[in-house]
């Protein structure tokens, strides 16, 4: 029976979201480690209140702009990490109205950041709580060397307006390691500087459930484990059955017996392929792929019969989850596979 749903739709799962939330909960409290989920994939108050509600101490977020969202769409959101480097007069501004409001902390990994910050915070009635972010592995931000970390620690501890609180990292997958020895240097390099370092936190859903191998961390920041999706099936960390958002689809047109057309294109799949070859997973079809993408369709294809009639519906597991949720103004909430509830994205676009 197909859904009463306009097509194509973002459907989220709530049974299957609160048992991911729950089974990363349950392994982070069997190894004392605080949970902070980084709400970049569902970008909804509603699932941080799930999540907190579940034992998370407070939320991640990429944007000053995602962050005052999440905080004005729930009076629960009160502890709030911000993980990029944060320049400019309006941002900071924005920053500083943040900072009164909720328990707030945000990252730098560069003197011109650090500096930035503390020229706007000078005058402040409350410090910005500033975390050193370090590079273990995934080459993306972050400072290269524990030696690095802990000069840069030293200069937002001097900086006026500032409060220096630790350290961060998003480390690659399997990098637990490389979290333990850097952190651990930059941790010994810092106290014999006299500072304390309260927080280190990092984060990462495909290697979560090794995030005990690095017990220098305090905190864990996953953020896809809440939908799961297509890339995380291929590389072990869920099953199609852990997957808590799909894309409702519909068939529009079979013009030959191997290909089909839904009506879900990059508009919603998105084009992103995560080293995967397709651009999602057909629940229930083993057999088809989906090969290709313009903007308002999408390519079914089969190596036999493709088996689907025009108006049939389809689910999609995308390659990538965060990106679609990024992509609809609001997500359909189904449970028992009925639809129950329709709920803005309240956090989506978000680009300050």
């Amino acid at each position: 029976m197909p859904l009463p749903i306009e097509t194509p739709a973002v459907l989220v799962d709530l049974d299957i979201a609160r048992r991911n939330v729950h089974a990363f909960q349950a392994y982070a409290d069997q190894h004392g480690i605080r949970v902070r989920p980084h709400i970049k994939t569902h970008k909804l108050p509603q699932m941080a209140e799930l999540q907190l509600a579940a034992g998370a101490i407070g939320i991640t977020c990429q944007k000053v702009s995602e962050a005052e969202a999440m905080v004005d769409g729930s009076p629960r959101i009160t502890d709030v990490l911000i993980t990029y480097n944060i320049l400019g007069e309006a941002k900071l501004a924005r920053l500083a109205g943040l900072n009164e409001r909720v328990t707030l902390r945000v990252v730098a990994d560069n003197p011109v950041v650090v500096d930035g910050m503390a020229a706007y915070f000078a005058d402040a009635a409350k410090p910005l709580t500033v975390l050193v972010e370090c590079n273990t592995g995934a080459d993306r931000c972050g400072v290269a060397t524990p030696e690095a970390a802990a000069a840069l620690a030293r200069r937002i501890a001097d900086a006026p307006g500032l409060r220096f609180d630790g350290l961060m990292t998003y480390p690659p997958a399997d990098g637990a390691a490389r979290v333990q020895a850097f952190m651990s240097e930059a941790k010994r390099l810092i106290e014999a500087d006299g500072l304390e370092v309260p927080t280190i936190t990092s984060g990462g859903t495909p290697s979560m459930m090794q995030a005990a191998d690095a017990p220098i961390a305090t905190e864990y920041r996953p953020g896809t484990y809440i939908y799961n999706d297509r890339s995380l099936v291929a590389c072990g960390v869920a099953t199609w059955e852990d997957c808590a958002l799909t894309v409702l689809a519909t068939v529009v047109s079979v013009p030959a017996p191997n290909r089909a057309i839904i009506d879900a294109g990059s508009k919603v799949l998105t084009s992103d392929l995560l080293g995967l070859t397709g651009y999602g997973h057909v629940l229930g079809h083993d057999d088809i792929r989906i090969d290709q993408l313009s903007e308002e369709h999408g390519r079914l294809v089969s190596d036999g019969l493709i088996g689907l009639k025009v108006g049939e519906q389809v689910r999609v597991v995308p390659n990538h989850a965060c990106v679609v949720t990024n992509m609809v103004d609001a997500v359909h909430i189904i449970g028992a596979g009925e639809p129950k509830a329709e709920w803005t994205v309240v956090a989506r676009g978000c680009v300050l």
